[in-house]
């Protein structure tokens, strides 16, 4: 599959910059709004709602919070209505981006995310034009350190839904199908396996640039400034970061 070195750089490169408790609870209120406007706002027939509010829950995040950012998806906030969007774009040196999310304001958050693409030096593109790129895939990723035998990983993600398994840089990325991929998660933690890196499903690209340092650089400030705008639920790209720039950017973080 491609990416799998792009999710776990990128994802090690953010890691730091995500710790903040403010940051943390904002990104699980948008991944709680994104799971429960995609299948309804009941844990027990959404799966991907009742990962999220695990996660929420074992980061401490109030309820109050959760339950707010499950009426803002399924449209039960009173005097408030919101929109679905999804926007695409190019980043710097040509990176596929597809944003999802929800507004109470179209016009203004159009503008925002035309704004951030043009600072950034890439702009926002006509619906269609980067969607063909990404399929919707669930992905697990652990310590390789951290599991005592892969073999035996393997074979429990094999027998429970996996589609691919791969080792990398010190890193597991195991992935499936959206359907498969509670079951799966499921199948591990009973096997023993809890402590991911990551875990949920997300949208992921045929094919992956690696532009050169300061284009990655570009890309991931980009990157930052769609995850900060309240809007912004989901930010999808094709953006691979070579073992080389990886290292370079994470010594400036």
């Amino acid at each position: 599959m491609a990416g799998h070195s792009k999710w776990a750089n990128i994802k090690h490169k953010k890691a730091a910059q995500d710790s903040k408790r403010g940051k943390v609870f904002s990104r699980l209120s948008k991944k709680i709004s994104s799971a429960a406007r995609r299948g309804g706002g009941d844990e027990d027939t959404n799966h991907e709602l009742r990962l999220w509010v695990q996660k929420a829950k074992a980061a401490n995040m109030p309820n109050d919070n959760i339950e707010r950012a499950i009426l803002k998806a399924t449209g039960q906030l009173e005097g408030v209505t919101y929109t679905d969007f999804t926007y695409e774009g190019y980043g710097p040196g040509g990176v596929a981006f597809m944003l999802e999310g929800s507004t109470d304001n179209k016009n203004r958050t159009v503008a925002n995310i035309r704004h951030f693409f043009s600072k950034m030096g890439g702009n926002l593109g006509e619906n269609g034009c980067v969607a063909w790129m990404f399929h919707d895939t669930g992905v697990i990723t652990l310590e390789q350190d951290q599991v005592e035998n892969t073999d035996s990983l393997m074979e429990v993600a094999l027998e429970n839904g996996a589609e691919d398994f791969e080792v990398e840089d010190g890193v597991i990325t195991i992935t499936s199908g959206p359907e498969e991929f509670m079951p799966l998660r499921d199948a591990l933690n009973a096997a023993g396996y809890t402590e991911f890196i990551s875990d949920e499903i997300t949208k992921v690209a045929e094919t992956d640039l690696s532009p050169d340092l300061a284009t990655a650089r570009s890309n991931m400030k980009l990157i930052d400034l769609l995850e900060e705008d309240d809007d912004v639920e989901n930010v999808y790209h094709n953006l691979e970061l070579s073992d080389e720039v990886a290292e370079a950017l994470g010594a400036e973080s």
